[in-house]
């Protein structure tokens, strides 16, 4: 792997969040100042307003943010599939460019039979590791409980996100000779699992009990009454440890040469389009807060073109003045901030597993989505036949409350949808008819 710049070898981190939408930001609207450090790094740096994560589910996700991938073309299509040991990686890209290479937190991508130790040939190429495989099933919202590269448990005090935020400092502040590439994974703000809980700071889930709800929630109500206090809770805990992240790096003379990314895997729907919280095409399941800042990217001016995940590691990798490899899947997002002309299309491709066997269009106006039908989604990666299943109209249904794919009037809109997710999904390597339904 070589560098594209010269000496210029900056620094990465990676804060990523766990289940976040997008619109608990105040960049996308959100009234209740939950996210000044986010919004800060927004107008500060580039704000990705239209990101969508490729599979909105936890291991699939991180698949392709550890491989600029597609997570069916990786194998990971679904929780409980490890990391394949022999796929190249993000990490992997960096330490053969002679960085370090550090994670922190959940990983979701080893073992099925363990929730902690990861084996190292399933760590996907980070050499410093501080982590658990299932950090839900580790960890409490007061109890931290993370394995180091020996498999040795260390129990970390204070809220959860501070005891990681706590770990990262520690890394970031280190004395060393070599660029580094950091990957702080949060658990905040998914629910915890145990006892089904939104768990945040003492005081925070009260503080936003019945202040807000978006309009998706409002209307389908799910079990969002109950949970979103402690969940928007969870999310202004998140942002005042971003904020102590950034603080750091001004404070040791390193913000001017360090890219940092923040985005989650997925969002939350809260129950409201199938018995759980994501798992589907719906913008409160796929679409995520973005935003990136550091050399090159301190422009201020946000990308308002739809992007996907796999394409952010092609752009931290080039942000640092390193080459992008042929085999990733996604393209750099640096000629879109550079504001050159780019001929990607202005749509992204999600596939969905686990809840159906499904795959989805996101344009700027449409959202389509089919289904294959009779076929078991927990077993099956993809299929050669989807059929029209979702149609919504964002523009004149932003909360896509109108399922419109039975609609008369829709035949106009539905056969260019087909061919366009059809065209996409035969650049993933995968060939499939898409029908309408009947």
């Amino acid at each position: 792997m070589s560098s594209t710049s010269g000496d210029a070898r900056n620094n990465v981190i990676v804060f990523f969040t766990d289940q976040q939408r997008w619109d608990t930001t105040g960049a996308h609207g959100n009234p209740l100042d939950l996210t000044p450090n986010f919004d800060r790094l927004a107008a500060e740096g580039v704000h990705v307003e239209n990101s969508f994560t490729c599979q909105p589910v936890c291991a699939p996700s991180r698949a392709s943010l550890q491989t600029g991938r597609y997570p069916a073309r990786v194998g990971c299509f679904r929780n409980d599939i490890p990391l394949p040991e022999d796929t190249p990686t993000l990490a992997g890209c960096f330490d053969e460019a002679g960085y370090d290479t550090g994670y922190i937190g959940k990983w979701h991508l080893g073992d099925t039979d363990t929730a902690g130790p990861v084996r190292p040939e399933q760590r996907g190429g980070y050499t410093d590791w501080l982590a658990a495989n299932l950090l839900e099933f580790t960890s409490d919202a007061y109890q931290t409980t993370l394995y180091d590269g020996e498999g040795r448990a260390h129990e970390l005090p204070g809220y959860r996100a501070d005891a990681l935020t706590d770990a990262a400092l520690d890394y970031i502040t280190r004395e060393r000779d070599a660029p580094f590439l950091l990957f702080l994974s949060f658990l905040e703000p998914h629910h915890q699992n145990q006892r089904d809980d939104y768990p945040a700071p003492e005081g925070y889930g009260e503080r936003y009990a019945g202040a807000w709800s978006p309009g998706d929630l409002a209307a389908l109500g799910g079990n969002s009454a109950e949970h979103l206090g402690g969940y928007l809770g969870m999310v202004k805990r998140l942002d005042e440890c971003l904020g102590r992240v950034l603080a750091a790096l001004d404070d040791t003379g390193l913000a001017d040469d360090t890219v940092v990314l923040f985005t989650s895997d997925h969002g939350c729907h809260f129950k409201t389009r199938n018995d759980e919280y994501k798992r589907s095409c719906h913008d409160a399941s796929i679409r995520v807060p973005t935003a990136l800042r550091g050399p090159g990217l301190d422009t201020g001016r946000p990308i308002t073109r739809l992007v996907s995940h796999i394409d952010l590691p092609p752009t931290l990798l080039e942000a640092a003045g390193l080459d992008v490899p042929a085999w990733m899947d996604g393209r750099s997002l640096l000629p879109l901030v550079r504001g050159e002309d780019d001929d990607r299309p202005n749509d992204v491709l999600v596939q969905i597993s686990e809840s159906e066997v499904g795959r989805a269009l996101r344009t700027p106006r449409w959202k389509y989505g089919a289904v294959a039908p009779g076929r078991d989604a927990w077993n099956t990666p993809c299929a050669d036949r989807y059929v029209d299943a979702y149609l919504y109209d964002l523009e004149n249904d932003p909360h896509e409350l109108r399922n419109l794919v039975a609609e008369p009037a829709a035949a106009e809109v539905l056969g260019p949808l087909r061919e366009r997710l059809a065209r996409r999904l035969a650049e993933t390597g995968e060939h499939a008819v898409v029908d309408p339904a009947g």
